[in-house]
C-alpha cells in the first residue's frame, strides 16, 4: 500500500470533475515511454522459531529497514517512526503485519525488472543472515493466527484494522496474513486503457490460477489453492471484485471516477496524521460536508489517496495495476510482469488476448473468478474446456508479444525466457499450491514447518 510523506496542504482544491479525471489522463504516455513497475511482498520470520518479528524488538522490522541504509536506501518516517525506505530501486515498505514489500522503480524491460528483484532479494537475505531472519514467498502465512502477528505503526493501518470487521469477515486476514505480486503498466490513451483494463480483468482469474500459492491456514490445508484470492471475496464488497461496468460500452475515465466516488473513504491525511473517515463519502467531502473535516474540501492529493483505497482485481490510478497473483519465489516475481507485458504491450497480442475473452458474459466472468481459488487451472471456462487449456493459448500470445517487443539483454536474449516458470506449471498441470500440498501429504508427513525450506 502507498506511503504518504507530505500532507499536500498546498495542492489545488478540487473544484471540478475534470480534476478527478486528471490523474488518469496524466498517465497517458506514448508507447516508447511505457514502463514496468513490479511490486512483491514477502513474509518475514525469525529462523530459530519461525515467529513473525515485531517492529521494535532487536533484529525486528525497524532494524531490518535501517540495515538497508548499507545499500544506499534512505528512511521515510511517519510520526517519528521509520515506515519505509526510499532508493534507486523504488521503495521498500511495510504491510500491516510486517510483510516486507518492494515497490520497484518504473523500468523499460523485463531484464531490468528481474535484476532489480535479484538485487533486493540479495540485500534482504544478507541482512537476514546477520539478524537470524528469513523471508518466505507464499500467498499467505501458512501457520500463523491473526493474534500471533504484530501490527506496524502506520496510521492508515490503524483505521483499516478498525473498519475491516464492519464490512467483511476476512479483511483482517487480507491485511495481516497475505502477500502478493503485482505489476503496474501504462497506456497511451483512454481507449488503450479501456482495452487493456477489459482484457486484463477478464484474464485476471488465469493469473490467480497460475500463481495460486496459499493452500494452508494455521498449519493445515484450507481447502483452497489460492486462499488469498478467496479472502478478497469477503473483505469489502464496496471496493473489491470484477467491476462489471468496465465491460460496458462507453467505459472510460468518467465511469471509473463515478465508481471511485461511490467507494467509501478510509481516511484523510493532514499534518502528518491520518484522520479516520472510514465509511464516509468523498462526494460529501467535495461539498464541504465531511463530518471529520467540516467545511473543508478535498485537495488533489486527497483524491490520489482515495484512488489507492479501492482493491478490485485490476485497479486504475495513473497506470493499470494487476492484482490477481499470490506471492511467490524469485522466478515467479519475474514471470508475472512477463505475462502481462507480453499480453498488453504489443497491440497484436492485446487484440488476440481480447478475442479469446470478449464473448464471455459477466455471469461467466464472475463464475470463473469464484471457481479459481479452489480449482485453479481446473476451473471450467465459458464455451468448454478448463483454464489450463486457455493458459496454453494465452501464454503463446504473451510469448509472441514479448518476441515482437524484441527487448534484448547483453547476451542477445529476448524477454520470453521469463515465461518458462509458467510454462512448467501449465505443462505439469500443477499450480504451486498443489506442489506444496503434495509435499505436505507426502515427504513432510503433515509437518507444516517444512514449508520454510521454500524461503528465498
Amino acid at each position: 500500500m502507498s506511503t504518504r510523506e507530505a500532507s499536500g496542504s498546498e495542492d489545488p482544491i478540487i473544484e471540478s470533475r475534470d480534476q478527478l479525471i486528471a490523474p488518469m489522463q496524466k498517465g497517458e504516455k506514448p508507447k516508447d515511454a511505457w514502463r514496468i513497475g513490479t511490486e512483491h511482498e514477502k513474509l518475514v520470520y525469525f529462523q530459530n522459531d519461525h515467529r513473525a518479528p515485531s517492529y521494535e524488538e532487536p533484529n525486528g522490522i525497524h532494524d531490518i529497514l535501517m540495515a538497508l541504509t548499507e545499500f544506499g536506501w534512505e528512511p521515510v518516517e511517519e510520526n517519528g517512526k521509520v515506515i519505509a525506505m526510499r532508493g534507486d530501486d523504488g521503495t521498500v515498505s511495510l504491510e500491516p503485519a510486517g510483510q516486507l514489500e518492494l515497490s520497484g522503480a518504473p523500468l523499460e524491460n523485463l531484464h531490468q525488472t528481474c535484476a532489480e528483484t535479484g538485487r533486493h532479494l540479495q540485500q534482504v537475505k544478507a541482512i537476514g543472515e546477520r539478524f537470524g531472519v528469513g523471508f518466505l514467498g507464499l500467498g499467505m502465512w501458512p501457520d500463523k493466527t491473526r493474534e500471533e502477528l504484530p501490527i506496524m505503526p502506520k496510521g492508515r493501518y490503524e483505521i483499516m484494522l478498525r473498519h475491516m470487521p464492519r464490512v467483511g469477515s476476512l479483511g483482517l486476514d487480507m491485511m495481516l496474513r497475505t502477500c502478493t505480486i503485482q505489476v503496474n503498466l501504462d497506456y497511451s490513451s483512454e481507449a488503450d486503457m479501456a482495452q487493456k483494463f477489459r482484457t486484463s480483468l477478464a484474464l485476471q482469474p488465469l493469473a490467480t490460477a497460475l500463481f495460486a500459492n496459499s493452500p494452508f491456514t494455521e498449519g493445515k490445508p484450507n481447502g483452497f489453492l489460492s486462499y488469498r484470492s478467496h479472502i478478497w471475496s469477503d473483505t469489502d464488497p464496496h471496493r473489491t471484485g470484477m467491476l462489471p461496468f468496465v465491460f460496458e460500452d462507453g467505459f472510460g475515465y468518467e465511469r471509473y471516477v463515478d465508481y471511485m466516488l461511490d467507494v467509501p473513504m478510509y481516511f484523510v491525511f493532514r499534518e502528518g496524521k491520518y484522520i479516520d473517515a472510514a465509511g464516509l463519502s468523498f462526494r460529501d467531502f467535495m461539498e464541504g460536508k465531511l463530518s471529520v473535516l467540516p467545511g473543508e474540501k478535498p485537495a488533489a492529493s486527497d483524491w490520489v489517496d482515495h484512488l489507492s483505497t479501492a482493491f478490485p482485481e485490476v485497479r486504475l490510478k495513473s497506470f493499470l495495476e494487476m492484482r490477481g497473483a499470490d506471492g511467490g519465489p524469485w522466478n515467479r516475481i519475474c514471470a508475472l510482469p512477463a505475462f502481462w507485458v507480453g499480453l498488453l504491450y504489443d497491440q497484436g497480442a492485446l487484440d488476440a488476448a481480447w478475442d479469446l475473452v470478449k464473448h464471455w458474459s459477466m455471469d461467466e466472468r464472475e463464475a470463473l473468478r469464484n471457481a479459481v481459488p479452489k480449482q485453479a487451472l481446473g476451473a471450467a471456462i465459458p464455451g468448454g474446456g478448463t483454464l489450463r487449456d486457455l493458459a496454453k493459448e494465452v501464454l503463446a500470445i504473451a510469448r509472441a508479444g514479448l518476441t515482437s517487443r524484441a527487448r534484448l539483454n547483453t547476451s542477445g536474449d529476448n524477454e520470453t525466457g521469463f515465461l518458462e516458470a509458467l510454462d512448467e506449471i501449465v505443462n505439469s498441470g500443477k499450480v504451486p499450491a498443489q506442489v506444496l500440498l503434495d509435499s505436505y501429504h507426502g515427504e513432510w508427513g503433515g509437518d507444516i514447518s517444512q514449508v520454510y525450506k521454500y524461503s528465498f
